[in-house]
């Protein structure tokens, strides 16, 4: 049975919220880039936000060394 390497994605987009905009960036530990985007997009409207409202702009595969997340960073290792 093969092993899939878990990567971390760093997911960067806005969201809109009482006519504001607000930019987040995500980082995400998935096997693909589609179940972070997932993931992320589920902790964003968890806080009331439709999926309508958030705007993807870049989804990137990142390096435990470039990662701001220190749980991450420690899981990675």
């Amino acid at each position: 049975m093969l092993m899939s390497e878990v990567k971390i994605f760093q997911i960067i987009g806005t969201y809109y919220k009482n006519h504001k905009e607000y930019l987040f960036r995500k980082e995400i530990r998935a096997l693909k880039e589609k179940d972070a985007l997932e993931k992320a997009l589920t902790q964003i409207t968890s806080i009331g936000i439709y999926r309508r409202q958030i705007k993807i702009q870049e989804i990137k595969e990142i390096t435990p060394e470039e990662s701001q997340d220190h749980l991450i960073r420690e899981l990675s290792q």
